[in-house]
């Protein structure tokens, strides 16, 4: 019989956009009824003054905000951080962020999981794409949430490539039928869904003039080409992968990156039914985009609070 739990305070340090994105009154409504009271965090005044939490959640970086949690930590060492810092900042680096990815061990035998190649390129005078060919996307080296950060293109040759301002990683560009699977992760509670992605890029696209697109630009050319029905009919025919396999991946990368909180974007390689490829790992991610997230985080804010109760216990 799990326990009972009771007046379980998590607090929240998140900035004013993420709050009304993701701290609904569902959310707080559905996660009371079960005993956790989640609590604004006032990110201008000091952490050390407020609460008491029993946890805390946040998506705030920095030294002085690194401070603050060390300082409440260990005026209450039973506080439990969600994320660490330390752990948050390694996949602030799109280099660092997938090596995990390769390092991970699947017994399923019928699907595999991997990373797409990737050169990273830090000055513009020697642009050297490796064994990687055309087409390639191109991301900012750093993907710490920045509006940078979330710009990307797809370079189609050496002229596009021109274009961009290092430091940059190009990834190769994997056809993967226009469909991505979003994994969402909050401790053990696992949910796979499925999105509209690039559209798959033939030999006839790689001439294109200019030679570079923006991702915005890719989405309104095949717009054009397809109705929105037609994409909601290939999204819907898309395969799931197996749950075991979603499952196994998940809890492989929550345990190699220590995190909680996190999604992942993960492609099928058209070239192999049953090859996937991680492209991107997100902290803390819009879980209010997630069907039934109220549910999920509580059942997760339920998990922390009863292992809590179980350690003060012992």
């Amino acid at each position: 019989m799990s326990q009972q739990v009771e007046h379980f305070r998590v607090g929240y340090a998140l900035e004013a956009k993420k709050v009304l994105s993701m701290i609904k009154p569902s959310l707080i409504d559905h996660a009371k009824s079960r005993g956790i009271h989640i609590i604004q965090i006032d990110i201008t005044k000091p952490l050390i003054d407020q609460g008491p939490f029993n946890c805390i959640i946040h998506k705030l970086y920095g030294q002085e905000w690194k401070n603050q949690l060390q300082q409440l930590s260990s005026k209450n060492p039973s506080l439990v951080v969600i994320d660490p810092l330390d752990a948050i900042e390694k996949i602030h680096n799109r280099v660092s962020m997938l090596q995990v990815v390769n390092q991970l061990k699947i017994t399923q035998r019928c699907e595999t999981i991997g990373a797409p190649k990737q050169v990273v390129i830090y000055e513009s005078e020697s642009v050297d794409i490796g064994e990687l060919g055309f087409p390639v996307i191109a991301k900012a080296l750093a993907a710490n949430g920045s509006e940078l950060s979330h710009k990307m293109s797809l370079v189609f040759n050496i002229n596009g490539l021109k274009e961009l301002e290092p430091p940059i990683v190009l990834q190769e560009f994997v056809n993967h039928g226009g469909v991505i699977f979003k994994v969402y992760v909050a401790g053990n509670h696992i949910k796979c869904v499925k999105r509209r992605s690039l559209p798959d890029i033939s030999e006839d696209k790689l001439g294109i003039s200019g030679g570079i697109l923006s991702f915005s630009q890719i989405s309104n050319l095949a717009s054009e080409d397809a109705s929105g029905d037609s994409y909601a009919k290939v999204i819907e025919e898309a395969k799931m992968p197996s749950l075991s396999f979603v499952s196994e991946v998940a809890n492989g990368l929550r345990e190699a990156l220590k995190l909680h909180l996190f999604n992942f974007d993960m492609i099928r390689d058209n070239r192999d039914g049953n090859r996937y490829l991680v492209i991107d790992i997100n902290y803390f991610p819009g879980y209010a985009k997630m069907p039934s997230y109220e549910t999920i985080l509580t059942d997760f804010f339920l998990d922390i609070a009863r292992q809590t109760q179980s350690e003060n216990s012992d």
